[in-house]
């Protein structure tokens, strides 16, 4: 059977005041009143059974994720008791699944990121299931044709195209991964036409990405082994507090997609938005005359340009004169104000918030 697992427990530091320690980015409204994890869920709808869409997220944000998808099953939302990185996310729900479906094919998506047209990763998922279903022993990743040289952006090198009957979509191997480059190599990126932007989107056996993490990652292989075994038992949340903070903090790609030699793509011709800052912003709500992007019920601007203005109280009035190339972010106990040029400096911001004002704020 086929699954969708959403990975959902990003904090968003990089969305504060809005987003905090205990409410993470994919659950403020900001998007026309519907949350980032509203719209990840609503994309899998026409392709996966509600009870087959799995949240993972951290411990203390999973009754927020149950109060915004109320459509799923409570088990299906499952907390994660640390923070960890990828490989750590998907080997536990790969060993959740493989226990109670042995040839569990599961898709990988993440709650922060906006897809446009939806229709365009759905066809890609089928066309992906399809072909792992006849390749079991295969990885399939998805790619986003790039749009400009992005240096903040991991980018996939595609090689030739697998024959796959009845996909729509090609299925190019995977000749390497890459990084975030300079912008000059970007630049050569975007030229020479093989590489795509790396989504953090996967499809795979359950079964095959726990044999490849037991064969690249065997540190890893004890704790999910353990906790896989005490699931739906008595001994089930003692075991994953346990095990689950011995597992390695590792991306899944580092720990096998770059090391693994049967890795595929799909390339996604679509608008593609990783939702890390308040600057993404500007990519999907449309700016007024004065190019001012505003997120707000309420808002009355004067010979302000180049502003980002961002609310979530649609009762709240922000009013501003003269501003340029700021943002400012409201809350209903924090504001930030800040140029848009010193966006990098708000993690030093909170440390300082955090040194003066302890975890109130935070």
């Amino acid at each position: 059977m086929d699954y969708a697992v959403v990975m959902a427990g990003g904090a968003g530091k990089r969305l504060w005041p809005l987003s905090r320690e205990k409410r993470p980015k994919q659950v403020l409204k900001i998007l026309d009143g519907q949350t980032l994890l509203r719209r990840c869920f609503e994309r899998l709808l026409p392709v996966f059974d509600t009870r087959n869409i799995i949240v993972l997220t951290n411990a203390g944000y999973a009754d927020l994720v149950r109060e915004e998808l109320p459509e799923l099953p409570f088990n299906n939302v499952i907390a994660e008791p640390a923070v960890h990185d990828t490989a750590g996310t998907i080997g536990l729900a790969a060993s959740i699944l493989t226990k109670y479906d042995p040839e569990a094919q599961m898709a990988v998506v993440t709650a922060d990121q906006l897809i446009e047209p939806a229709e365009a990763l759905q066809r890609a998922l089928k066309d992906a299931f399809f072909f792992i279903n006849r390749n079991p022993d295969d990885l399939v990743t998805f790619g986003i044709k790039p749009t400009f040289p992005s240096t903040q952006l991991g980018y996939i090198k595609c090689g030739a195209a697998k024959v796959c009957r009845d996909c729509v979509n090609k299925i190019h191997r995977v000749e390497a991964f890459r990084e975030k480059p300079d912008e000059t190599t970007a630049k050569e990126y975007l030229a020479g036409g093989k590489y795509l932007w790396n989504s953090g989107m996967f499809v795979w056996k359950a079964k095959t990405i726990l044999a490849d993490l037991a064969k690249f990652l065997p540190e890893a292989t004890g704790p999910l082994s353990k906790i896989r075994g005490d699931w739906d038992t008595p001994n089930q949340q003692k075991t994953l507090q346990d095990c689950y903070v011995k597992l390695p903090k590792i991306s899944i790609d580092f720990a096998v997609m770059e090391k693994a030699p049967n890795v595929y793509a799909i390339r996604l011709d679509c608008r593609w938005l990783d939702m890390g800052s308040f600057i993404a912003l500007t990519d999907i709500i449309s700016s007024d005359e004065n190019k001012n992007v505003v997120a707000a019920g309420i808002s009355e601007l004067l010979d302000c340009k180049n502003n980002i203005i961002v609310t979530e109280d649609k009762n709240h009035l922000i009013a501003a004169v003269g501003l340029e190339n700021i943002i400012v972010a409201h809350s209903p106990d924090a504001t930030l104000v800040c140029h848009i040029d010193q966006t990098h400096k708000l993690k030093d911001l909170l440390e300082l918030i955090r040194e003066h004002r302890g975890e109130k704020f935070l």
